[in-house]
């Protein structure tokens, strides 16, 4: 982004520094009023970018000769099919992709806000990733590929994956499971993670998979809300050299959770937590003696695949249910559209199952599509920080898929981890979490993929199931920090707050105007704040709590979550570009922008900052000024920059800004923290403080 970002002549109209001193503080007050009054009156609630990205790198001839989807115009006509009739897109689809077992009558019943997808139908997922390949070459070809963190390694293919989820899935009927019972997932990133889940979804069994870090009081909750049957965990994990105690947590849990009548554990650490042997079984134990005929249960399209608890900023973590054939196709179509996958790929996502993007790029989009999957269980910097790059080298990976907080934390550590190691196996790149600085996004396209790999920088959520926006590597040219273009069958609209579609360059609420197969089906055992969180502020449309704009030539930027905003001088200023301007700085790593309540300005701008190089003083405090004021104006020059060892993040990497908000303003936080990676992280920006 250096040198690209661009100043909008207004924005000086907001700086203070610029007012004449011997002008009174009455007249000042009464000049800034007006200003906030008439701005606020002409945006009609619209975000003001102040971000100007215009390098573009659109694909090689090379890759486009090789990739499924090789041109604009072929994206086009793709995207352009599934929006004039995407019933009929949808269909031709699935009726060509997914097994069967019985037809569905409807591909989509629509009653906003909720919809049904292949009405009538009868699938199952598990079948789709495992049973529909032994029939082929890929019976032989491997699934999983996993590495511990200790070192440990193992290659699963198709067949003996079969057998294992068949297994398992026969131990969890024996133990009384039926359709519709819940499961809850407790484990470390180990195969058996992946076996219990496919498992599940064979049988028709509703799994809930927790990341392997939250606590005995968040496991919990989440038990109590779906009413789980049994907790599937392992005795412990390792992270970072430290053994997790899974088990433990696990046990303190089960006090709390009437309704588990069942623990499988799996041995994985060998540190013998005490069983109780009414309750608990050994995982070994349980399929030593179970059969490995185990067929797919036939499951209605819209049977409940999964639950996935995601917080909010305040009250008890919302349980998001996604169906099955839907889910299933969708998450089958966007990992091939967007990887462009090929046969003799070994993909790698970096992401844990405990969040989304693990149940639908690691388990079942890659296994749909018959792709072999790597599986990690450990830190990027276990035993040194060079620990992703060696395992890139030595399994020949061909496409990485990781959040821009690694990369950022990567540039952070130094590019002689990357030097040491021969990544020329990679023909693709991917970015999936916040959205990526333009700055760490030439980092990753020059230092990792050698200026040679294209980056599908993913946008979705939790509620979308799969990705809604990327560029198709093969199609689209890519812009550094664009999300580029949407997903065949995906309408985005952006809305100022009177709800009216702002204009080119114009930031506003991002939301989604016709249902896609992979959408959310509700929450759990809750509609009511389904229908409140979601679809009413903007009837008729899915809301997606982000902020975003569209520039000149169409491509899509997120602009950061709708709460993010920061309001100066009645300038709505988006946190992503002030912190894309901050990263451009060489000394800078991270930065994370919040807004602080000023009595001159409505909201000042406060930062947070990691530093990859220099002395944390006030000289670089207001050289970093500076470097704001050159790339973006005065408006969104920081009040206050603080340095920091880390920030705050939940344990799928995102910033939690919400809670830095509340140190910014100087009070007590009182939100939910449970997502929250390092609790000590809090204490220390505090202490800093003090």
């Amino acid at each position: 982004m250096r040198g690209r970002l661009r100043r909008q002549n207004h924005l000086n109209d907001g700086g203070t520094q610029d007012r004449e001193p011997q002008k009174s503080l009455f007249t000042d007050l009464f000049g800034i009023f007006q200003q906030q009054l008439g701005r606020l009156a002409m945006s009609g609630g619209q975000i003001d970018s102040v971000m100007q990205e215009d390098r573009q790198f659109p694909p090689s001839a090379e890759f486009q000769a090789q990739a499924s989807i090789g041109s604009l115009a072929a994206y086009e006509k793709l995207y352009d099919e599934s929006i004039q009739n995407p019933e009929k897109f949808w269909g031709d689809f699935a009726e060509k992709e997914l097994h069967w077992f019985k037809p569905y009558d409807k591909v989509l019943d629509w009653q906003p806000p909720f919809a049904q997808w292949f009405v009538g139908g009868q699938t199952n997922i598990s079948y789709n990733c495992l049973d529909k390949h032994l029939t082929t070459w890929r019976k032989n070809k491997a699934a999983i590929i996993w590495e511990g963190e200790p070192g440990e390694q193992r290659t699963i293919t198709y067949s003996q994956l079969h057998r294992e989820v068949c297994k398992f899935a026969s131990a969890l009927k024996g133990l009384g499971l039926n359709k519709g019972d819940v499961a809850t997932i407790y484990m470390p990133m180990v195969p058996e993670l992946a076996i219990a889940m496919l498992a599940c979804a064979r049988i028709g069994v509703v799994h809930s998979v927790v990341f392997g870090g939250f606590s005995a009081e968040a496991i919990a909750d989440r038990n109590n809300d779906a009413k789980a049957k049994v907790v599937i965990t392992a005795d412990g994990g390792w992270r970072r050299g430290k053994l997790l105690p899974l088990k433990e947590t696990v046990d303190v849990a089960l006090d709390k959770s009437p309704t588990v009548e069942h623990c499988v554990v799996l041995k994985r650490a060998g540190n013998n937590p005490p069983m109780k042997s009414w309750r608990d079984r050994w995982w070994h134990d349980l399929v030593e003696t179970a059969s490995a005929d185990c067929p797919a249960e036939p499951l209605d399209s819209e049977h409940p695949l999964f639950i996935l608890y995601t917080s909010g900023s305040t009250g008890k973590p919302k349980g998001i249910r996604h169906t099955t054939a839907g889910y299933n196709l969708y998450v089958k179509k966007t990992f091939e559209w967007v990887f462009d996958h090929r046969d003799e790929d070994v993909y790698w996502c970096t992401a844990d199952c405990g969040w989304v993007t693990g149940h639908s790029y690691i388990v079942y989009g890659p296994l749909a599509a018959g792709a072999t999957t790597v599986m990690y269980e450990g830190a990027p910097n276990w035993p040194q920080e060079d620990r992703f790059w060696d395992i890139i080298e030595r399994h020949r990976v061909t496409i990485l898929y990781t959040a821009p907080t690694a990369i950022r934390a990567f540039i952070k550590w130094g590019d002689h981890h990357v030097d040491k190691h021969d990544l020329s196996s990679l023909r693709l790149l991917g970015s999936v979490g916040e959205g990526i600085n333009p700055e760490a996004w030439m980092w990753y396209y020059n230092k990792i993929g050698g200026g040679r790999c294209p980056i599908v920088d993913t946008w979705w959520q939790t509620e979308t199931g799969g990705i809604m926006m990327s560029p198709l590597p093969g199609a689209i040219a890519t812009k550094p920090g664009s999300c580029t273009k949407p997903m065949p069958g995906i309408v985005p609209a952006i809305l100022d707050e009177n709800l009216h579609e702002v204009g080119k360059n114009q930031g506003g609420m991002l939301c989604i105007s016709q249902p896609w197969p992979g959408m959310l089906r509700g929450l759990w055992g809750d509609d009511d704040r389904y229908v409140q969180q979601y679809w009413t502020k903007v009837p008729g449309k899915y809301l997606t709590g982000d902020n975003s704009r569209q520039d000149s030539d169409g491509y899509y930027w997120i602009m950061g979550r709708i709460d993010d905003v920061i309001n100066v001088s009645g300038h709505r200023l988006s946190t992503i570009e002030v912190e894309s301007a901050l990263v451009s700085h060489p000394n800078v790593a991270e930065a994370a922008a919040v807004g602080r309540p000023d009595e001159l300005k409505g909201q000042s701008v406060v930062v947070f900052v990691t530093l990859k190089s220099g002395e944390a003083n006030d000289a670089l405090k207001q050289a970093m000024k500076q470097h704001v004021r050159k790339e973006i104006g005065a408006l969104a020059v920081p009040d206050d920059i603080r340095f920091t060892n880390s920030l705050p993040k939940t344990r799928s990497g995102k910033i939690m800004r919400r809670l830095l908000r509340d140190i910014a303003a100087g009070k007590e936080s009182v939100q939910d923290t449970s997502t929250l990676e390092d609790y000590t992280v809090l204490a220390k920006i505090r202490g800093d403080e003090e």
